[in-house]
């Protein structure tokens, strides 16, 4: 093989495994950050992991806010209509957070099945509806009249 035509091969060869290299990299770096939608019948039947951060979110099942008498925490169940799971949080909550409403909350998953959120967002009028929530929603609903009817329909 000619000299030249050895070295250009060298470099492509060298440029491949970089652009390769660079590639693994910056996928292993999204999957990490990565903050998936994870629906309450999810959480309650154990499909996530304890410790990884996750957003939820669901209805505020009505009764079910309780706040610390002593600091900033909040206590509350969320609910797609098939599970309910309770979520804590500390800070202050949206000026639209109320029990009935539609959240979207960030954080992570303790081993007592607990959501612990560091964050907690509430819809911004009475017809927004955030899409993963509308989502579980329907999908709770349909799973709902499936039992009902005894499977398949």
């Amino acid at each position: 093989m000619h000299p030249q035509r050895k070295k250009r091969l060298h470099l492509i060869l060298f440029l491949v495994v970089a652009v390769a290299a660079a590639v693994g990299l910056a996928m292993y770096s999204l999957s990490q950050n990565i903050n998936l939608f994870q629906t309450p019948t999810q959480i309650a039947n154990g499909e996530v992991p304890p410790g990884r951060t996750i957003r939820a979110g669901g209805l505020v099942v009505a009764g079910s806010v309780e706040r610390d008498q002593e600091g900033l925490g909040v206590t509350f169940r969320v609910t797609d209509g098939a599970a309910e799971v309770p979520v804590y949080y500390e800070g202050i909550l949206p000026d639209l957070f109320r029990e009935g409403q539609g959240i979207v909350a960030l954080g992570q998953v303790r081993a007592d099945g607990v959501f612990v959120a560091s964050e907690v967002l509430a819809k911004h009028d009475e017809n927004y509806m955030p899409p993963e929530v509308q989502d579980a929603l329907e999908q709770a609903h349909q799973d709902g009249k499936k039992a009902m009817m005894g499977g398949d329909y």
